[in-house]
C-alpha cells in the first residue's frame, strides 16, 4: 500500500482524533525516517520528542530484544532488577532523597502528581499557567489552559487558578494558603516553546514554600536531557517537590515517571497504582537511554548543537518578512512566524523534513540528540527556503 492508501485505511477505522499529514512511516535509522514509498525524511518531530536516540539505535534495540526474550511483565509487588536499577537512577538524578512512581505516559505522571499533592497538603486547589499543556486525561486536562480542550468535558478537577507565565506578581496573587500545588512547565511546549525566566522559577519556589503548596515541574517534554540538562529546572537553580517525566525517557518505548521528594511522598498502599507501569521491558529501554546519554556525552551535545542550530536559524531567517523570532533551549526549538505555520510545515514535509507546530504560528523542532551537524544544516536551509 502507498502513503495515501494507508492514511485512508487508518482514517476509516480510527476514532476522529488525529489528522493525517499524507505519509506513512515504515522504518527509521538515526535521525532519518522513511515512508512506505521509500522517501527519506530528517525527523525533527521524533514522535513529539520521544525518539531522543533517533531510530533503530543499537544499544536501545539490543536492550529491548534482550529483555523481551527474558521477561516483559512483572507487577510491582514482585521486584525486578531492571526496575530496581531505574528507580535508583531516577532518584539519584533528582538529587535529594525521593520516591518514584513509574507509569506508562506523561498524562499518567501528571495525574499521580496532582493526587499526591492533594494527599500531602489536604488542600483541593491548583494553580497552573496560562498557555500550559499538561495532558488530556481528566485531572491533567483540568490544569491545561486551552478552553477548546477542556470545555467539552467539564466539570473537571478543581478549583484551578490560572496565572500568567513569567509574571511574578500574577504568581503571588494566584498561589494562596488554599493551593495544593503550583504546576509549571519550565519551558512551555505546546504553548510555543517559551522558556521560563530564572527569576520566575525562583519566585515560584519561594512562593510555594511560603504558602505551604507543592511545586510540580512538568518535564514530560523538556526532561530527559532535551534542554542540555537532564531536568530543565536545573537551568534555574531550583528544586521542585515533584517532577514528571515521560516522552524521551524510554527512547520510543512508553514509560512515564513521577519523582517526589521523600517529604512530599504521602501515598499509602493502594491509593494509586498501575498495571503496565514499571514493566521490565520499558525499564530496560529507559536504562539503555540513560546509559547512552551518559556514555556518549549527549547532554553536552544537545546544549552545544542546540545553540548552534538556533544561531544558524537566526542568521538565515533574520531578513525574512514572515519571521518573528527563534527561541528555546537545547533541542527544544521554536521558529515563531508572523503567518500561520501550516503552509511552511507542509512545505518542509515536501523537502524531506518532519517538524511540528506549537501553536498556530510556531514551527517546532524536537530533533534526536544524535543528529549530525550536516543534518542540522540541511534542516536550517530547508526552513530558510520555505519561510518568505
Amino acid at each position: 500500500m502507498n502513503n495515501s492508501e494507508l492514511c485512508a485505511q487508518e482514517l476509516k477505522y480510527e476514532m476522529n482524533l488525529y489528522g493525517k499529514r499524507g505519509i506513512a512511516l515504515e522504518r527509521g535509522e538515526r535521525e532519518f525516517a522513511y515512508d512506505v514509498e521509500g522517501k527519506r525524511y530528517i525527523d525533527c518531530n521524533t514522535g513529539v520528542g520521544v525518539a531522543i536516540l533517533g531510530h533503530n539505535h543499537s544499544s536501545l534495540v539490543s536492550a529491548i530484544q534482550k529483555q523481551a526474550s527474558t521477561l516483559m511483565t512483572c507487577q510491582s509487588p514482585f521486584a525486578n532488577q531492571e526496575r530496581a536499577r531505574l528507580l535508583e537512577r531516577l532518584s539519584m538524578l533528582f538529587g535529594v532523597p525521593s520516591k518514584v512512581f513509574l507509569c506508562s505516559s506523561g498524562t499518567e505522571s501528571i495525574e499521580a502528581a496532582l493526587k499526591l499533592s492533594r494527599k500531602k497538603t489536604g488542600r483541593k486547589s491548583f494553580t497552573s499557567a496560562m498557555n500550559a499543556f499538561h495532558g488530556r486525561s481528566s485531572g491533567a486536562l483540568s490544569v491545561t489552559f486551552k478552553e477548546k480542550y477542556r470545555a467539552p468535558f467539564e466539570p473537571l478537577l478543581g478549583p484551578v487558578t490560572r496565572t500568567r507565565f513569567n509574571d511574578i506578581e500574577s504568581l503571588k496573587a494566584s498561589v494562596t494558603n488554599e493551593t495544593a500545588a503550583l504546576i509549571l512547565e519550565p519551558i512551555q511546549g505546546e504553548g510555543g516553546i517559551r522558556p521560563a525566566t530564572a527569576e520566575y522559577m525562583k519566585a515560584a519556589r519561594d512562593i510555594c514554600t511560603d504558602k505551604g503548596a507543592l511545586l510540580i515541574c512538568d518535564e514530560v517534554q523538556s526532561g530527559s536531557g532535551r534542554t542540555g540538562k537532564f531536568f530543565a529546572y536545573e537551568h534555574f537553580g531550583i528544586k521542585p517537590d515533584i517532577v514528571c517525566l515521560a516522552k524521551g525517557l524510554g527512547g520510543g518505548v512508553p514509560i512515564g515517571a513521577t519523582i517526589a521528594s521523600e517529604e512530599a511522598s504521602a501515598f499509602t498502599p493502594l491509593e494509586h497504582g498501575t498495571t503496565f507501569g514499571g514493566n521490565p521491558l520499558a525499564c530496560a529501554a529507559a536504562n539503555a537511554v540513560l546509559d547512552t546519554i551518559e556514555k556518549d556525552g549527549l547532554l553536552q551535545k544537545v546544549a552545544t548543537d542546540g545553540a548552534y542550530m538556533m544561531g544558524k536559524l537566526r542568521t538565515s531567517l533574520s531578513q525574512k518578512q514572515q519571521f518573528r523570532e527563534v527561541r528555546g533551549m537545547g533541542f527544544m526549538i521554536a521558529i515563531e512566524l508572523k503567518v500561520m505555520a501550516r503552509e511552511p510545515l507542509a512545505a518542509l514535509l515536501q523537502k524531506g523534513v518532519l517538524a511540528l507546530p506549537a501553536g498556530e504560528q510556531v514551527v517546532r523542532l524536537l530533533p534526536p540528540y544524535i543528529i549530525s551537524r550536516e543534518s542540522l544544516d540541511t534542516v536550517a536551509a530547508a526552513i530558510s527556503e520555505v519561510v518568505q
